[in-house]
This record gives C-alpha cells, sequence and structure tokens, in this order.
C-alpha cells in the first residue's frame, strides 16, 4: 500500500532533521582544526611543521575508517553507523579535557583521531542514509538540501573557535622571556584550558544527539542491512588499470590538500605578512574564505549549465596557481586577499573532480567513489608539507605548495576534458 504525500513527510521529517543537522556538526568540526592549530602554536610552543600534525591526525583518522565505517553500515545498517559515529565524535571531544589536564599535544592528538573516526562514521553513513528518508524521486533534492548546512557549519565552527578559544593574548618573545617560570607556566596551562569549554560542551551535545537518534523510530531501510555487494579486490585492480582515473584519485589528494592545507595556515599567514594583526581578527580570514566557497558552489553550478565542468575546472586551477603563487611573491594585504579568493574557485573542485573520475565506471563506481574518498589523506600529508616548507623559509613560500596542487589540478582538468561528458 502506497503512503500518501502528508503521512510519508511526517514519518520521515524528524529522522530527517536528525541527520540534515550532521552536516552541520562536521562542517563546524573540521573547521575548528584551523583555529585550533593557531591555538596550539601559541599554547605549546610549536613549529608550524608539528602544528600541521593536526591536520595530519584528524585527517588520518578518515582515512583509516573509512572502509571499516563501510563494512559496519553495510553489516548493521545506517543508523547504527550514525550512532557510532556520533559516539566516537563525542568521546574525542570530551578527551580534549584530559589532554587540556595534562597539558599534552600528543594527547590531543589522539583525541582529534578518535574524533575524526567517528566523522568518518557519519560522512560514509549520513549522505545515503538523506536518500532513503523520503521520496527516491527527490533524493537529489533532499542531498542538496543536506550539503547546504555543511559550509554553514564551518563557519560556526570558526566563529565558535576564534570567540571561545582564542584569547587574544599573545605575548612577544622578549615578554616571554622577561616572566617567571611560574607566570609562564600558568600562561601555558590557561592557554591549553581555554579548549575545554568548547569541547566539553560539544562531546556533551553530541553523545546526546547520537542518544535521539538512538531512540527516535526511522524508517525500516535505515535500519536494515545495506544491499549490495562490497566492492572485490578485482574491482580495484582493474581501477589501477585505469590511468584517467587513477590521475582523478591524485588530483582529488591535491585538491583537499591544498584546501585544508591554505585553511590551515591562513592565520599564520595573516600574522607575519600584516605584523601587528589580532588573532581573532586573523581568523575572520578563514570565515570570508568559506563564505566565498560557499556562494562559490552557487555561481559554479550555474555557469555548469553553459560551460563544460571540465573547462571550467581547468580555469577555475589555472587562477588558483596564480593567485596561491601571488600569495607566495606578493605578500602582505594583497597576498592575504589573493589567498582568501582562491576559496571561491575551489568551490566546485572536490564535486567536479568527483563527478569527472567516476564517470563511466558502471559497476565500478563503488570502489571508485571510495578510492576517492580516501584521497581525503591529501589533507595530513599537505598541510605537514607546507609546515615543514615553512619552517624552512617562510610561511609565504609554504603557499607554493597548494599552487603546485592546482597544477596537478590544471593536468587532470585538462585530461578530463578531452572525453565527452
Amino acid at each position: 500500500m502506497t503512503e500518501t504525500p502528508n503521512g510519508s513527510r511526517s514519518r520521515y521529517l524528524i529522522p530527517l532533521m536528525l541527520i540534515v543537522s550532521l552536516f552541520f556538526l562536521w562542517g563546524a568540526a573540521n573547521n575548528l582544526n584551523d583555529v585550533l592549530m593557531k591555538h596550539f602554536k601559541k599554547a605549546f610552543t610549536l613549529s608550524d611543521f608539528q602544528t600541521g600534525l593536526v591536520q595530519s591526525a584528524f585527517y588520518f583518522g578518515y582515512f583509516c575508517f573509512a572502509i571499516p565505517a563501510a563494512l559496519f553500515m553495510k553489516r548493521f545498517g545506517y543508523k547504527a553507523a550514525v550512532v557510532l559515529g556520533l559516539v566516537l565524535f563525542g568521546v574525542g571531544a570530551l578527551l580534549f579535557v584530559p589532554a587540556a589536564n595534562m597539558q599534552s599535544y600528543g594527547f590531543f592528538l589522539l583525541a582529534l583521531y578518535v574524533l575524526a573516526s567517528g566523522l568518518a562514521f557519519l560522512e560514509t553513513s549520513a549522505n545515503p542514509l538523506i536518500t532513503v528518508l523520503g521520496d527516491p524521486a527527490s533524493a537529489e533534492g533532499r542531498l542538496n538540501f543536506a550539503q547546504s548546512f555543511n559550509p554553514l557549519g564551518s563557519i560556526t565552527g570558526v566563529l565558535i573557535g576564534s570567540s571561545f578559544i582564542l584569547s587574544g593574548i599573545e605575548l612577544t618573545p622578549a615578554q616571554t622571556a622577561a616572566m617567571t617560570e611560574t607566570a609562564l607556566q600558568s600562561y601555558y596551562a590557561a592557554e591549553t584550558a581555554a579548549v575545554k569549554g568548547p569541547y566539553l560542551a560539544i562531546g556533551l551535545f553530541v553523545l546526546a544527539w547520537a542518544a535521539l537518534v538512538a531512540f527516535v523510530k526511522f524508517p525500516p531501510a535505515a535500519a536494515a542491512r545495506v544491499e549490495g555487494e562490497i566492492a572485490s579486490k578485482g574491482d580495484f585492480r582493474t581501477l589501477i588499470a585505469r590511468p584517467r582515473f587513477l590521475f582523478g584519485v591524485v588530483a582529488q589528494f591535491f585538491y583537499v590538500g591544498a584546501q585544508v592545507g591554505i585553511w590551515s595556515y591562513l592565520i599564520r599567514y595573516t600574522q607575519a605578512e600584516i605584523p601587528g594583526t589580532p588573532e581573532k581578527w586573523a581568523a575572520q580570514a578563514i570565515t570570508i574564505s568559506l563564505v566565498l566557497l560557499f556562494l562559490g558552489r552557487f555561481l559554479g553550478a550555474a555557469m555548469m549549465s553553459r560551460i563544460a565542468p571540465a573547462r571550467l575546472l581547468t580555469a577555475f586551477a589555472a587562477i588558483n596557481v596564480f593567485l596561491c603563487g601571488f600569495g607566495a611573491f606578493g605578500g602582505g594585504e594583497a597576498g592575504l586577499i589573493a589567498l582568501i579568493a582562491s576559496s571561491l574557485f575551489m568551490s566546485i573542485m572536490y564535486p567536479t573532480i568527483f563527478a569527472l573520475s567516476i564517470r563511466g565506471l558502471g559497476p565500478l563506481t563503488k570502489a571508485g567513489a571510495s578510492l576517492l574518498v580516501m584521497a581525503i589523506i591529501g589533507g595530513a600529508v599537505i598541510t605537514a608539507l607546507m609546515g615543514y616548507v615553512s619552517d624552512s623559509s617562510s610561511i609565504a613560500m609554504a603557499m607554493l605548495v597548494p599552487a603546485g596542487c592546482f597544477v596537478a589540478i590544471f593536468a587532470f582538468a585538462r585530461t578530463a576534458g578531452t572525453r565527452r561528458a
């Protein structure tokens, strides 16, 4: 018997609201890291390479748990994967409290790894779950609606971090040298403790949300085993023999690395190139970047109705090579504006690279999609590499690393454009 539209809407409304909220939550968690890098650099007196390990620990957690999350989802269903993801997310956030009490940077990295493992479960399960919560004919519209909450969460995460974690107290080397050991340790302890309140609140909220999801009745399709076989080893072997697809995975690796790397060091770049800039003001550069990314998605979607996706990706990648190069050699306020503007042209890159890479894969699409998701490890590698370059030369020169990433994306887009969409 077919449900009436009104009955269907009432049945799916609450579960849909709960799952849509996840897109907001993981967006906030992702971009809180950009603030954490600046904060930990100050609280633990770290090098740029060491601060880059924040993103390395985070994205390594994604990388390690992407496939286990998919296996768990297939065995126990979408809803169970969401609940487990929220629990891991909440536990990881709560681990910030003992990490702060111990003033241990290594403990913080472990907490971020656990938190990211939960996000891997959420991202793996939430996207397909949205598609079964309602009329299949409107699945794409629901997914796009849910995805729109992700950048809003990202902006909120930066605002939370800049308002409640960054203290605005920035001591010069001369000031710290003049302090007694007791006063200096008190300063570091206070800075480290600043993360406790926000992450305690996040952890408790997320665990409460997990309980809510667990007890709310979802449609049977959300709790049932996910149909379909897991990609076989043969599928992966076949994909490895396809240079065009592998180039797409490489391009995605470099894209995620460039995006995460630029945003991660944007506060650092701002304060280095515009001396005297307060850290709270510098953090707004990330907020503006996220707004431009959000707007760029709508602009890019409109442009794709007239321009082939591969051609538009080629143009946007070329522009970002120039903008990052200008950020490296131009410096100052102009260099900062160039790096912020690069977010507008990054907007279409992840979904466009994804779509161009899996085009024509047929039964290999599932395996191909999993490899493209795992390419997110680029955020761990490129950010650390940028930190190494910054320590060896300057934070401005580190922007040549994402410039090189966009060169690789440009090359991929050029080859992808040789095949008809």
